[in-house]
């Protein structure tokens, strides 16, 4: 998909570009609503992911802009503002869909999935959205775990962000995937004490042998 991101805060900015970048969209980021209205207007785009707390504007008003530029542009609202009000202006404003920060990269993936659907959007019919090591499958698109065994499928209940992480190892089999790149694509900030937490969680619910660390460095899940 081709994604207009509107996100004023450069380190959040810049994680949400790799993001979706590393998931196959283009995306063209901005971080005024003034840019935002004339990229919109010049060019077409596939979603919007649109922060409202912008440095020259209100976000609500470039929402109801570019809802009336253009009615089917799927719409994703991204904000720290998480009252029921606050949702409900989104919504009624025009907005698809509304996410509240923080939240887990394999998230913001998903509510874009489920827009592009609404919308119409196909994905690749030979996207690959399972991944397996050993005797555990994830399901990106279900955001499901499971542990196989011979006689079911034991289901394994991650948070998101455990989710994210796990995710962002098995698309790298065998490569160590750096604490810095793990915060960017599961936590969408820096925070080494929360990756380690998080970490910890995640290892004491999947089990031994499957993650290992390399010190100074990061993490990495090895088929064999």
């Amino acid at each position: 998909m081709r994604i207009c991101l509107v996100e004023d805060d450069l380190e959040l900015g810049r994680s949400l570009q790799s993001l979706l970048q590393d998931a196959g969209h283009e995306v063209v980021w901005v971080r005024r609503a003034t840019d935002a209205r004339y990229w919109t207007a010049e060019q077409q785009f596939d979603t919007m992911l649109l922060d409202l707390g912008l440095p020259d504007g209100n976000g609500l008003d470039l929402l109801r802009s570019a809802r009336q530029h253009d009615k089917q542009l799927p719409i994703l609202v991204i904000t720290a503002r998480d009252g029921i009000e606050d949702r409900l202006h989104g919504l009624d404003s025009g907005a698809d869909d509304y996410l509240v920060k923080p939240f887990a990269g394999v998230e913001l993936l998903a509510r874009l999935r489920a827009v592009a659907r609404r919308s119409g959007l196909l994905a690749t019919p030979d996207e690959v959205h399972e991944w397996r090591i050993k005797d555990l499958c994830l399901d990106e698109r279900r955001m499901v775990l499971v542990r196989k065994t011979p006689r079911e499928d034991q289901p394994i209940n991650l948070s998101k962000t455990e989710f994210s992480i796990l995710l962002a190892l098995l698309k790298q089999p065998d490569r160590v995937v750096a604490r810095r790149e793990l915060e960017v694509r599961a936590l969408l900030h820096a925070d080494s004490h929360a990756l380690d937490v998080h970490m910890f969680n995640l290892r004491k619910k999947i089990g031994e042998g499957y993650i290992r660390t390399v010190r100074g460095v990061g993490f990495v899940i090895e088929k064999a």
